[in-house]
């Protein structure tokens, strides 16, 4: 069976799902293929930052709609010599963190985009992909044959898209690597507080234990490749972890391992992977654009796959499927990711090694608890409510950048 079709997303998860809605928004004919089969699980920390709230709200997400939501007002964070501070985020004006299992998140993204107009088909994984004049030929689940004059890969870290290609990175293994497992009868504190534990042994990496609506909570760690602890040695330190006495009074006596625990790859590289490929882009995950200092990734796929979309709707009539035209929605892609990331990836990475450094740390947090405002921005910076390099990107700044609403205002609204 064969099939010609205008634009194809390859991948429903966040990106893929924000590609989808805003095209489909748009009048434009779009079809998603994904080999999973919704709700699915996905290994995250599921924490949702300023930048991904925002993102989500101009998708129309309904946040009542995703039965695991639970906003986030303080973060707590203990530093490497064990000092424990508090960082409000805003109480008013909207939400500026929130922790949602990615089961119930993507699956309601995924419903967005086909409320939207998207045709997403599930179960349809990619085996086969190449390129011509016009567009690209896919084969997609059970050798469905499909030509498309535009294709958006949002298939993960080692997209099958890239791959088959001939664009992919070789050796190529992320810059993080991380750890989680979710726990259920989870004492007060895991039930309500969100907790980052600065570890000095994690360094520049952490550990965090995030609350869920459910009496859940999704606990782990993160490290950087190459760093103090080796990625084959992540279930040793996640079991020595859990006996410190620390973490475990976050935790709770009566906390109850769910499910196994699981490890995935955090790729972090953005501008150094290829944003584009012959009549495609690449979004998300397979653009390696998460946050290289905290590993976040949601709103970075949200925002790159609306770019995608947006950029193929600014192309001229008709410029899909010409060599032209795909030359000039890569272009103003790839220069609109670039805008928008890669100043706040080199700020991080000037940090990154700094944060390794246990007394800079220390000192970094006993700065940022020093005052009321210092917590309050701290909090709000960690949480991307405003980006990592926004004092040294003067085109940004603007009159209500360090005072901004959160997202879903109205909701929160009494």
């Amino acid at each position: 069976m064969s099939e010609n079709l205008d634009i194809v997303v390859i991948g429903a998860g966040p990106a893929g799902a924000a590609a989808a809605t805003v095209l489909a928004r748009a009048g434009r004919e779009v079809t998603v293929f994904d080999k999973a089969n919704f709700p699915r699980d996905k290994c995250c920390g599921d924490g949702l930052t300023t930048l991904a709230l925002r993102e989500l709200e101009e998708l129309g997400l309904e946040p009542h709609t995703v039965k695991s939501w639970r906003p986030v007002q303080e973060v707590v964070v203990r530093g490497p010599r064990a000092r424990e501070s508090r960082y409000p985020l805003p109480a008013e004006g909207g939400i500026h963190a929130a922790v949602a299992r990615r089961a119930d998140l993507d699956a309601a993204l995924v419903e967005g985009a086909r409320r939207a107009g998207a045709d997403v088909r599930e179960g349809a994984a990619l085996t086969e992909a190449s390129a011509h004049e016009s567009g690209v030929h896919l084969v997609v689940g059970d050798d469905r044959h499909v030509s498309a004059r535009t294709v958006i890969g949002a298939d993960g870290m080692w997209s099958p898209l890239r791959k088959a290609l001939g664009i992919s990175v070789d050796g190529y293994r992320g810059e993080w690597h991380a750890f989680r497992q979710y726990y259920r009868e989870v004492g007060p504190k895991a039930a309500r507080e969100l907790t980052i534990w600065f570890e000095p042994d994690l360094l520049p990496g952490y550990a965090w234990s995030f609350p869920l609506s459910d009496g859940r909570a999704n606990v782990g760690f993160g490290i950087q490749r190459g760093g103090q602890n080796r990625v084959g040695d992540m279930k040793r330190v996640w079991n020595d972890l859990l006996e410190r006495p620390h973490i475990r009074d976050v935790l709770g006596d009566t906390a109850v391992p769910e499910a196994p625990h699981k490890a995935w790859p955090i790729p972090a590289r953005v501008g150094r992977v290829p944003l584009q490929g012959p009549h495609t882009l690449f979004v998300g995950d397979a653009a390696a654009v998460t946050d290289p200092m905290t590993g976040e990734g949601i709103g970075q796929a949200l925002l790159t796959g609306r770019l995608a979309a947006e950029a193929i709707l600014a192309a001229r009539a008709g410029a899909a499927g010409t060599g032209r035209g795909a030359q000039e929605i890569g272009s103003r892609y790839e220069n609109e990711v670039r805008r928008e990331l890669v100043a706040d990836d080199r700020m991080a990475r000037f940090l990154i090694p700094l944060l390794a450094k246990p007394l800079i740390a220390r000192g970094a947090l006993r700065l940022t608890g020093a005052t009321p405002w210092t917590r309050r921005n701290f909090a709000r910076w960690l949480f991307e409510d405003y980006p990592r390099a926004m004092i040294a990107t003067p085109r940004r700044w603007h009159r209500k950048m360090f005072t901004g609403d959160g997202a879903f205002a109205k909701e929160s609204t009494p």
